[in-house]
């Protein structure tokens, strides 16, 4: 270690849990001491009102994780064998693998600078089988939702929201989540509104969907002894859950400071090497990853190792270059914005926890790495 060198992490959780260690304390001794611990007691209904309630929709319901919300999402839509679903492929496998699970075809799109979907290119890709469309509101960037609402509107087309990464967003004073049919929110343990597990959530404004999407999540049964459908296990237990209600009402202060993160990021990085998508002001972005774009992408990011400087990507590999989507025929190439940015993007560090110092170091050692090379 340089004398002069900073331990900087990408996320971190011990410092979240040292914030939040009475609060986290009490909630665990009394949820298991009240033994009621999944779906009994009232955690988990009293999580869904007020995640409602904040997002902006009729109903919220909980689930196992993100990827069980966007599965039986899918369900819920009656997306099924044969249909189509248009996403984009450089998301987490998860938005991907959801379309898989229920026997649709995942059809991709290729993305803006922002990383986001591009509306632009959606009505080519419909055809009689497209059914639905899967925006991801990738690292908590908000998707351009106006075009893509009035394509679906006008083509009878589901919208199902990856909201995972998104929890707070905002575009034009609306929430993430409250566009689509469906919104689907992960609450893992590295999203901004996060359990000490895993865990999801959907919104809707259909009470059909909710009660089925609360059907579905509990092996498809309307009471002890009666399956009205096959179901799933996709049940959030009532520790998660309290343990999100507190999570939620720090929420609005954890965004601001990694928001104050991105501002500090903005201002002190040589942008003529980094490039860092703008945000437009009809957008509020949560940022739960801030990932820039740059050239000499894995030489930078083993210079900072060197220096106590964690960073990820997110993600290296396009789904439609997956071996897992091998069978789907798509080639290097199809999606060339898509491409571009897998080689170029990094994930630098960014949690609430980030001193202005820590942040500053970041900054000072990516500049000097461009200037020295």
């Amino acid at each position: 270690m340089t004398q002069m060198q900073t331990e900087v992490p990408i996320f971190d959780l011990p410092a979240q849990f040292e914030e939040e260690r009475e609060e986290l304390m009490e909630i665990v001794e009394r949820v298991l001491a009240s033994g009621a611990y999944v779906l009994a007691g009232d955690e988990v209904a009293a999580l869904e009102e007020e995640v409602a309630t904040f997002v902006g929709t009729d109903h919220a319901i909980t689930v196992n994780s993100g990827t069980d919300a966007l599965t039986i999402g899918l369900a819920c839509l009656d997306i099924k064998p044969g249909d189509e679903v248009i996403t984009p492929p450089n998301s987490f496998i998860a938005s991907t693998g959801a379309i898989v699970h229920v026997g649709a075809t995942p059809v991709f799109i290729d993305v803006c600078d922002d990383q986001n979907m591009d509306p632009e290119k959606l009505e080519s890709l419909i055809t009689p089988k497209t059914k639905a469309i899967m925006p991801v509101h990738l690292t908590g960037r908000i998707c351009d939702m106006d075009p893509i609402v009035a394509i679906a509107e006008k083509h009878g087309l589901k919208i199902i929201e990856d909201a995972a990464q998104s929890m707070g967003s905002e575009y034009k004073g609306r929430k993430s989540g409250t566009f689509g049919d469906v919104g689907c929110f992960s609450c893992h343990p590295l999203k901004n509104m996060n359990a000490c597990g895993d865990g999801g959530l959907i919104t809707t404004n259909d009470s059909d969907i909710r009660d089925r999407a609360i059907r579905l999540r509990n092996h498809g049964m309307i009471d002890r002894n009666t399956a009205l459908e096959f179901g799933f296990v996709s049940r959030m237990d009532n520790l998660q859950a309290a343990i999100l209600r507190l999570r939620l009402r720090h929420l609005p202060d954890v965004v601001a400071r990694r928001r104050r993160n991105v501002e500090q990021y903005r201002a002190e990085i040589d942008t003529d090497h980094v490039y860092i998508p703008p945000c437009l002001d009809h957008e509020f972005n949560t940022f739960v990853l801030f990932v820039a774009q740059l050239d000499r992408r894995d030489e930078l990011q083993a210079y900072l190792a060197e220096r106590g400087i964690s960073t990820g990507i997110h993600y290296p590999v396009p789904i439609h270059l997956q071996p897992a989507a091998r069978y789907l025929g798509h080639k290097a190439g199809d999606y060339p914005e898509v491409e571009r940015q897998a080689d170029r993007i990094i994930s630098l560090p960014h949690n609430q926890n980030l001193s202005e110092s820590q942040v500053s170091y970041v900054c000072e050692q990516i500049n000097r790495f461009y200037m020295t090379g």
